[in-house]
């Protein structure tokens, strides 16, 4: 499934009674039979590899294409989720039948996109299944990367004209909507049992984006660097594994309702990022601050030819609040640049990148930005 390189092409305060912020150790946790639709991806290993190492039980239901030889171990189960779309005759028919008549605590819905599909999954799933957590976005909200007003739980949801279309629009304009209506669907299957996470960027060692992963690498070749909008410009991500232990927690409490996915502690800064890359991977690393007006009149795309940045007048900021109040942990920025840099030379291989500035293009705007001054 083509996402596009931004949040938007690419879920009521939470009812959990009494939930510490300190997990507990997993032997104190009752043991979970877990299912995860998809889970061979990107986040749905994080997910699995968490619940594993605290003694949780899995099953993954896919269609077996993606890294299928992963989690030899764990329970798989084959299917179909998608509903066949009518432009494309020939779509296989979407095929549930393994889920009939099993029981798990909980399942974790990392591959759903379209309305539709969801209730179909509901359907099946309803009274075997203890709690539903859905990998929601940050793009239900109606302003993100809009304008700058900040954004909670309770901020308006995006909304288009037919809730069931399976098209996601040119530019994916449909995707927020759609995930909305997705956790709507969820909710109403599992009242006060349905949990909704809804991440940011999800970053660190396999991203397929490459939209974090362009500044590791950035940083190891070195140099000048071409350094995006305002030094104090508000940047906000999580790593994978912290989002998928966080998930793994959030049932081990049945926590539910909308949650932010998204960190930090605090506040960090465009800058602040840059140079903990830079002190991390390689002091020989410059920037040159070029502004905003700068890079979007010469059609430098956010999070797309330009990772982690967001025009500062589009860049609302991202309350992570209850998040924290329910257990979410970030390890330091530092620790996911060293990793996913260490992925970039030994992991990620040598497919073509699906964003970020080749060498010559940011070398073009450093001397463009250079004779405007």
């Amino acid at each position: 499934m083509p996402l596009s390189l931004t949040r938007r092409s690419f879920l009521a305060s939470t009812t959990a009674a009494a939930t510490s912020s300190l997990w507990l150790p997993h032997h104190l946790h009752k043991k979970k039979r877990i299912l995860v639709l998809g889970g061979t991806g990107f986040l749905g290993p994080a997910i699995v590899n968490a619940g594993l190492a605290k003694g949780h039980e899995f099953t993954l239901f896919n269609r077996g294409k993606t890294n299928p030889g992963m989690f030899p171990n764990v329970e798989q189960l084959r299917g179909q989720r998608r509903r066949p779309r009518p432009d494309r005759p020939k779509d296989p028919a979407q095929d549930l039948s393994a889920l009939a008549g099993k029981k798990w605590d909980a399942v974790v819905d990392t591959s759903a996109y379209y309305t539709g599909e969801v209730e179909d999954m509901c359907k099946v799933l309803a009274g075997n299944v203890g709690q539903f957590v859905y990998i929601s976005s940050l793009s239900v909200y109606k302003t993100l990367e809009v304008d700058a007003v900040p954004v909670d739980e309770q901020s308006p949801l995006a909304e288009c004209a037919d809730k069931y279309t399976q098209e996601m629009g040119a530019n994916f304009e449909n995707y927020g909507a759609l995930k909305r209506y997705c956790e709507d669907a969820a909710a109403a299957a599992f009242p006060g049992k349905a949990t909704l996470v809804r991440p940011g960027y999800i970053v660190g060692p396999g991203d397929p984006t490459d939209r974090f992963t362009y500044w590791p690498a950035r940083f190891l070749r070195g140099g000048e660097c071409l350094a995006p909008g305002a030094p104090d410009n508000d940047l906000q991500f999580i790593d994978v594994r912290d989002l998928g232990e966080w998930i793994v927690h959030l049932i081990e409490e049945g926590v539910a309702g909308p949650l932010n996915a998204v960190g930090f502690d605090g506040s960090i800064s465009v800058s602040e990022f840059l140079h903990t890359g830079k002190g991390t991977l390689n002091h020989g690393c410059t920037f040159t601050w070029a502004d905003d007006a700068f890079l979007e009149s010469n059609g430098v795309s956010a999070w797309g030819d330009m990772g982690c940045w967001t025009p500062k007048a589009k860049n609302g900021h991202c309350s992570n609040a209850k998040a924290l109040a329910v257990g979410a942990k970030f390890r330091p920025i530092a620790e996911t640049i060293r990793d996913t840099a260490a992925w970039v030379k030994d992991g990620r291989g040598d497919r073509k990148w699906g964003a970020g500035l080749t060498a010559e293009r940011e070398q073009e705007l450093l001397a463009k930005w250079k004779a405007k001054k």
